[in-house]
């Protein structure tokens, strides 16, 4: 694995409120920090110097841009981990994926467990697995790649990496569970968090937030 090198340049912030803050996050940047001090440059480590106390809600993999939401109070998070534990967040993912789904639209429902032999990897296992769904539609076909829109309505780890690996259409650029001829297809993971909405636990508000993919 290459050296930890993320990306420079300031952060796109999508909404700075009150009670929370959502970025958009280059691919490459991690989310919280990792082991090492070589790794302390993170999602959350940037916004808190713009913003001091920013605390982290959810997390994306390293490796897929898109939003991600922070809280400005301990108990703002608290009140919007909440809301994700009760599957009361919006999410929307857009991803580019090897070959074409026969389906156009369908839910992918395999359950999922660490590999602890291969950590950070997620496998599927009928026997010890937690439940792991995701529902995809097909956006466009692009020659031998298929555009997906994906709703993950469970958020267990790599989820969607695992899940569209499973079914032999690997995302794009994907380090961890694509074939090699997936993998060197593209030259990040083409998976993007473009679409976030939940009612703000201060104000009653919906908020519907969203980011344009940039692959």
């Amino acid at each position: 694995m290459s050296a930890y090198d993320p990306p420079r340049g300031p952060l796109r912030y999508i909404h700075v409120g009150e009670h929370l803050i959502v970025i958009d996050k280059p691919a490459g940047l991690l989310s919280v920090p990792g082991r090492g001090p070589d790794k302390a440059d993170c999602a959350v480590a940037r916004v808190a110097a713009d913003h001091p106390g920013a605390l982290t809600v959810h997390r994306l993999d390293m490796a897929t841009s898109g939003l991600l939401l922070l809280a400005r109070s301990k108990a703002m998070q608290a009140s919007l981990s909440g809301l994700f534990e009760r599957g009361e967040v919006e999410k929307a993912y857009i991803a580019d994926v090897w070959g074409v789904p026969g389906a156009p639209v369908g839910e992918i429902d395999l359950p999922l467990i660490t590999d602890w032999p291969n950590r950070p990897r997620q496998m599927v296992d009928f026997s010890a697995g937690k439940p792991s769904r995701t529902r995809y539609e097909t956006l466009s076909v692009h020659g031998a790649h298929a555009r997906l829109q994906l709703t993950p309505l469970t958020g267990r780890s790599h989820q969607l990496r695992v899940h569209l690996a499973e079914i032999g259409h690997p995302i794009l650029g994907d380090e961890l569970y694509a074939h090699d001829a997936a993998r060197t297809a593209a030259p990040r993971l083409h998976l993007h968090a473009s679409r976030l909405a939940f009612r703000h636990p201060a104000t009653g508000e919906l908020l519907q937030l969203s980011s344009p993919c940039p692959f």
